[in-house]
C-alpha cells in the first residue's frame, strides 16, 4: 500500500470534459464567433470584468467566454464492485505480458461550467447548443489507464442550471450576464497496476487418494487438464466449403480434405474446426466431406455458405506426425472462452 503510482485519471476526466464544450460558436450580426473556453474558476474573470468596467477600453475582456472547473470528488457507493477482485489483460505495448489490477474504485466529479454573456441570445444561443445532448447523461468514452488500455464510457450527468444577471449602474458599465451549469462525471480510479504472466493458470492437475489414512494413502488416480483454443486465431485457411451447409447437417462437403488429419493413436486427443463462429468436433474424415457435432463449447449452430473458411484448430502435420504445425492453445488470450484436454493415469 502507498506506493507511488500516478494513472492521470482525474487528469484525463477533466480534459474529456472540457472538450465537449470546446467548439461552441455564435451568430452575431452574421458572423460566426467561437465561443473561448478556458480551465478556471468563474469568480477569477468576473474579477477582472470589474477591475476593466470601461466597455471602450481596447484591453478589455471579450464576451461571450465560457470557463470550466472541477469543484469536488465524492464517493460513489451505488457502483461498488467487489473490492478484493482482480482482472487480467494483455500488455498492449508488447503483447505477450499480462498485467493485473483490482477492480476500480468509482467517484463522482462535480463539475461546473459558466457561460459569461453580454447579449442575452448568446447565452441562449450556447445553453440551446449543449442541452439537447444531456438527457440528463451523455456518455463520453475515456482511456483510464493507459499502459492496460482501459477504456470506459463515463456517464456526464447534468444536475441542474442557474441564471444571474449582475448587470447594474449606469450605461457604461460592463454587464455580465452568467449561466451555471453543474455537472457529475460518473468515473472510476484504479490503482497500480502489476504484471500477471506468472500467475496465469496453464495447467491443472487433481489427484484422488485411495483409503482414509492421509498419512499412508496412495495417488490412485490423476486428472490433469489443460485449456484447449476453441476457435482459429489466425491460422490458414484448411479448406473452404463445397456447397452450403444449414443448421442441422453433420455431413459437410469439402473442396479438399488432404489436410485434414486425426490423431489414431490417441482418440481422446479429438480434432476441432472453425467455420465463421462454430465450432466443430470432427469424428470422420472421407475423400471429399467431414463428418462434424456441430455447435461445440457452448457455439451457436449457424448456416454457412458455399467457399467458406474452415480452418482446423491446432492442426498436425499428418495422422502419423502429430507435430501441431499451428498453436492455436498459446495464443489463447486473457477473457476467451477455451475449452479443456483432460488426461487420465
Amino acid at each position: 500500500m502507498f506506493e507511488y503510482f500516478y494513472n492521470e485519471i482525474l487528469r484525463r476526466t477533466i480534459i474529456s470534459f472540457g472538450t465537449l464544450f470546446n467548439g461552441i460558436t455564435v451568430k452575431q450580426e452574421g458572423s460566426e464567433i467561437r465561443v473561448p473556453l478556458a480551465y478556471g474558476p468563474t469568480q477569477k474573470f468576473l474579477a477582472r470584468l470589474n477591475q476593466t468596467p470601461d466597455i471602450n477600453k481596447a484591453t478589455a475582456i471579450t464576451l461571450p467566454r465560457m470557463s470550466f472547473e472541477f469543484t469536488g470528488l465524492t464517493y460513489d457507493p451505488s457502483r461498488k464492485v467487489t473490492t478484493t477482485q482482480q482482472f487480467t489483460v494483455k500488455d498492449p505495448n508488447d503483447g505477450t505480458e499480462t498485467k493485473k489490477s483490482y477492480m476500480p474504485v468509482p467517484y463522482n466529479m462535480q463539475f461546473e461550467l459558466a457561460i459569461m454573456c453580454k447579449l442575452n441570445d448568446d447565452a441562449l444561443q450556447i445553453t440551446e447548443q449543449i442541452l439537447p445532448y444531456f438527457q440528463p447523461a451523455y456518455n463520453v468514452t475515456v482511456t483510464l489507464v493507459e499502459n492496460i488500455k482501459e477504456k470506459r464510457d463515463i456517464p456526464i450527468v447534468l444536475e441542474n442550471i442557474t441564471m444571474q444577471d449582475d448587470y447594474e449602474g449606469d450605461f457604461e458599465t460592463r454587464r455580465v450576464l452568467l449561466y451555471t451549469l453543474r455537472f457529475t462525471a460518473k468515473t472510476y480510479l484504479f490503482g497500480p497496476s502489476a504484471t500477471a504472466t506468472g500467475d496465469l493458470v496453464k495447467s491443472v492437475r487433481v489427484s484422488y487418494l485411495d483409503g482414509t489414512d492421509t498419512t499412508r494413502a496412495e495417488r490412485d488416480l490423476t486428472y490433469r487438464v489443460t485449456p484447449r483454443a476453441t476457435k482459429s486465431y489466425g491460422g490458414p485457411i484448411t479448406t473452404t466449403l463445397e456447397e452450403d451447409v444449414d443448421l442441422t447437417e453433420v455431413e459437410i462437403k469439402v473442396v479438399s480434405t488432404s489436410n485434414i488429419f486425426l490423431d489414431p493413436s490417441n482418440p481422446a486427443n479429438a480434432t476441432y474446426c472453425y467455420i465463421d463462429e462454430e465450432e466443430m468436433k470432427i469424428t470422420t474424415v472421407n475423400a471429399n466431406s467431414i463428418i462434424v457435432e456441430r455447435a461445440q463449447d457452448n457455439t451457436l449452430a449457424a448456416s454457412h455458405v458455399k467457399g467458406s473458411a474452415l480452418r482446423v484448430i491446432n492442426p498436425i502435420t499428418s495422422s502419423t506426425d502429430t507435430t501441431v504445425t499451428y498453436d492455436d492453445n498459446i495464443l489463447i488470450e486473457d477473457g476467451d472462452n477455451f475449452g479443456f484436454d483432460g488426461e487420465i493415469s
